[in-house]
């Protein structure tokens, strides 16, 4: 993580920050997912059942690669955060697309471009994300989302 003056963000709008380290997505975090959400569709939670589908395997839940976002960016070298950050919130998102599913037992990573950056108020900036979720050894990604965060410096 690179620590900048607030007032610097806008000077990193169009450029990639970097790629977060690889995550290995296994059934145990899948399952333990299903049990938090009670979203224990079969395609996730059954093997023998999912070797039935086109995919031959169980998937991760698309909003289990959204909630690992946090964990992602904070392994991004680049990242920029602004000195004196008091507090950093989900302002939500306007875009989320999931491209390709994330088979048990695949890496994933995070790719990120910094879009926009502006303060709406004084010590209040809003950023938007490009958030491109890659799987290791595929050519699609997993997914790619514009996440706005809200910064309190």
């Amino acid at each position: 993580m690179k620590l900048i003056d607030a007032v610097d963000l806008p000077s990193y709008v169009g450029q990639e920050l970097g790629a977060s380290e690889w995550f290995q997505i296994d059934q145990a975090r899948i399952n333990a997912f299903a049990d938090a959400t009670l979203d224990h569709q079969f395609i996730h939670v059954n093997p023998e059942m999912a070797k039935q589908t086109p995919f031959g395997t169980t998937i991760a839940h698309g909003y289990l690669t959204v909630a690992l976002l946090p964990h992602l960016q904070g392994t991004i070298e680049g990242f920029v955060m602004p000195k004196g950050l008091k507090m950093g919130m989900n302002y939500g998102f306007d875009k989320l697309r999931f491209m390709a599913p994330v088979k048990v037992d695949k890496r994933i990573r995070a790719r990120a471009t910094l879009l926009d950056a502006t303060e709406r108020k004084p010590g209040q900036w809003l950023l938007k994300l490009e958030y491109v979720i890659d799987i290791e050894g595929e050519d699609k990604p997993a997914m790619i989302a514009e996440w706005l965060v809200m910064y309190f410096v």
